[in-house]
């Protein structure tokens, strides 16, 4: 998916167009030595058990050489059911390559390609820039330039920007892949239990009614939104305790619940301390609900599924938009919705050495509520979208068209050659 306008569409191609105008081979191998790489393979060939895919060859004619064609992520063509891409590292094909005089053409035909030969030397090469590189990197911020950046589409896609960063994946993308498709559909089968269209979107539809972000979490937070409306002040941290002790002993009479109750309870302070000594929350802030942890699971679910062609994109989109009038209800701002997407990570995977995982989820939150070309800090969050920017109907949206609408209005009753300013009505 390009941009249309030859503008590249992430950082990777704009590094490789800007090493190809300076004809910096090492900048190109340095690039590439962090990006994935990808393979275009059958996709009756991808689900075939064991199979391994070849390199697949083909003749540049201009050129006078054999190459092995791979697209950067920016670069991959639209959905198609029946063809998929593998992901692949330079140093991983490095260690694959068949043929001494064949080339790698990265991006063929395109302003951001690369033509890499190929010997033993050379091969030498990539696996070196490959170790320098790391790899793919995590925890980045990746938008794809040619994908919805403002609007319904683009706000309910950040719904789902937290996996996106922590993976380093493009966050607006509904196409061809999320990762790769067989990452996709792996990740759809552990730990969704996703094996067809059907599971899609049952798990979809749980998601969405915020039903695995767990009911005991919920239920002290819960009580504490009560007692915050019935004392019109938050309530201390023993009354709080003392509450949802109550609770659970009039509703969970042989108290299974109840020591979980305590347990979250007790993790939920902690975490919600830790917030407020490091600026995330202000000294009277708290986190209302975790909804947001299966909201943006619920993004990230469909566009696994696109990827794994359990879906299409038209549906796939119809899907994400599900998700976005449900996230708006429950959070008034995109720094509510990430606190309570990164409290819920927190409360339930606090096991082992908390640490790392406290740092990685402030790291995220820090990346997408501070970076300037984060769609947090560039989509609005509540949305009437300017001048109601979503119109409705029976509780549909119709956000592109109102703003299709919006345009034109504008243009008829405010642009000096419009006939509406030149022909009198009467």
């Amino acid at each position: 998916m390009t941009t249309g306008n030859g503008a590249p569409p992430t950082h990777t191609e704009r590094l490789l167009y800007e090493a190809g105008e300076r004809d910096d081979r090492a900048a190109v191998l340095d690039a590439l030595g962090r990006t994935r790489l990808y393979v275009l393979q059958a996709r009756a060939q991808a689900d075939a058990p064991g199979h391994v895919p070849p390199l697949i060859s083909r003749r540049d004619r201009s050129a006078r050489r054999t190459v092995v064609p791979v697209l950067t992520e920016g670069m991959l063509p639209p959905w198609h059911p029946d063809w998929v891409f593998q992901q692949t590292t330079l140093g991983r094909l490095a260690a694959a390559w068949p043929n001494d005089r064949w080339w790698l053409a990265v991006n063929p035909d395109t302003p951001f390609a690369a033509a890499l030969p190929a010997r033993a030397r050379d091969r030498h090469a990539w696996r070196e820039a490959s170790d320098r590189g790391g790899g793919p990197p995590r925890l980045r911020l990746l938008t794809h330039a040619g994908g919805p950046l403002h609007g319904p589409v683009a706000h309910a896609l950040a719904l789902g920007a937290h996996l996106a960063v922590l993976n380093g994946l493009v966050w607006n993308g509904l196409g061809a892949q999320y990762e790769d498709y067989p990452t996709d559909v792996s990740r759809l089968r552990r730990p969704w239990a996703v094996h067809h269209r059907a599971d899609f979107r049952d798990k979809l539809r749980i998601l969405i009614a915020t039903r695995l972000v767990g009911r005991v979490p919920e239920s002290v937070l819960n009580v504490r939104r009560t007692l915050t409306a019935r004392l019109g002040a938050a309530p201390s941290g023993e009354q709080w305790a003392a509450t949802v002790t109550a609770a659970f002993e009039r509703d969970d009479p042989h108290g299974e619940g109840r020591a979980e109750a305590a347990e979250f309870l007790r993790r939920i302070t902690h975490y919600e301390e830790r917030f407020r000594a490091d600026g995330l929350l202000p000294p009277d802030g708290r986190v209302d609900t975790l909804a947001a942890f299966d909201h943006g699971r619920a993004v990230n679910v469909v566009r696994l599924a696109l990827g794994a062609r359990y879906c299409d994109p038209r549906e796939a989109e119809e899907s994400v938009l599900r998700v976005l009038e449900p996230a708006r209800r429950a959070y008034r701002s995109w720094e509510e919705f990430s606190l309570g997407y990164l409290l819920a990570r927190l409360i339930h995977f606090d096991e082992g050495d908390p640490e790392p995982m406290y740092q990685e989820s402030t790291a995220l939150h820090h990346a997408l509520t501070g970076d300037p070309a984060s769609p947090y800090r560039n989509i609005p969050w509540s949305a009437g979208y300017a001048l109601g920017r979503v119109l409705r109907f029976d509780g549909e949206e119709y956000g592109c068209f109102h703003e299709g609408n919006v345009t034109a209005h504008r243009a008829l009753t405010a642009h000096e050659g419009s006939p509406w300013r030149n022909i009198p009505w009467r």
